[in-house]
């Protein structure tokens, strides 16, 4: 993984050296002599890898100085310049040499990434333990979609079973409604005919000269609800209601509890009220 970075910056870093070389070479090389050129080619190169070297070492060592950085950042500037200038004022093929005098700033930006990559690096240990994480959240993504998906179809297929339920409901309710609209005209003309009528009322009442009583429909919906034609009993006196607790406690040997002459009491169809049934008893027991 290393060299996905470095190689791509080395290999830069040559071209550039070399490209710079030659065109200091070859610019200066008219106006000076060859050796002075050189050793300026040379110069301008071996300032910019040594500055490159120490920034290397110090990012080994987990160290980083801006001082050595800007030095070096300079040495690529100086670099860049001369190739710009070059083409500049090179007869022909500007074009062509202003597209590559741009090669000692990418080398600098490519040292610039690997020393990134080194600084956000891990071990393959820990690269191990994020992919077994990132595929346990998966896992746990999909089992969550799942069981989503499962209880939709689940709800869905509820939701169809009480709707087809509720319809078939629905479809007897209108079929018994349907017969039992069809029983009530039947009855109803029944009714109102003249010799139907008769002929059911003679079987349903005795048949008396002159008096032919009405045949009524039978009720078909909802009740009254009946009231009891009997009156609610009269509330027995102290006196009365004191003779009936004696009889029924003394009724067994030995004497009723209080409870048991309570039920007895009520089940014998007497009413009253708890708090008169408890003063009553506790009188006949003083």
């Amino acid at each position: 993984m290393k060299a996905k970075t470095a190689l791509p910056a080395v290999a830069m870093t040559a071209v550039s050296m070399v490209l710079t070389l030659a065109v200091v070479m070859m610019w200066l090389g008219r106006a000076m002599p060859w050796p002075v050129a050189l050793v300026v080619g040379l110069g301008i190169d071996g300032g910019w890898l040594a500055t490159l070297a120490y920034e290397r070492r110090l990012a080994a060592q987990g160290d980083h100085s801006r001082a050595v950085t800007a030095v070096g950042w300079s040495f690529g500037l100086v670099a860049t310049g001369v190739l710009v200038a070059h083409a500049l004022t090179a007869e022909g093929n500007t074009g062509a040499w202003l597209a590559v005098a741009w090669l000692p700033l990418a080398a600098k930006a490519l040292w610039l990434v690997h020393g990134m990559w080194e600084r956000t690096a891990l071990t393959p240990r820990a690269l191990d333990m994020i992919r077994g994480v990132q595929q346990e959240a998966r896992d746990e993504a999909a089992v969550a979609r799942a069981r989503l998906r499962a209880e939709a179809g689940t709800e869905e297929t509820r939701l169809t079973a009480v709707t087809d339920a509720g319809a078939r409901v629905a479809r007897v309710q209108a079929k018994t409604a349907q017969t039992l609209s069809r029983a009530w005209s039947t009855l109803e003309s029944a009714r109102n005919g003249e010799d139907t009528g008769r002929a059911l009322t003679s079987v349903t009442h005795r048949v008396t000269p002159d008096v032919t009583p009405r045949w009524e429909l039978p009720v078909w919906g909802p009740l009254e609800p009946l009231t009891s034609a009997l009156e609610t009993a009269p509330a027995l006196s102290d006196a009365a209601l004191d003779t009936l607790v004696d009889e029924i406690r003394n009724s067994e040997t030995p004497a009723l509890s209080y409870r048991e002459m309570a039920v007895r009491f009520r089940s014998a169809g007497h009413s009253a009220s708890e708090v008169r049934l408890r003063a009553a008893w506790k009188r006949v027991v003083a």
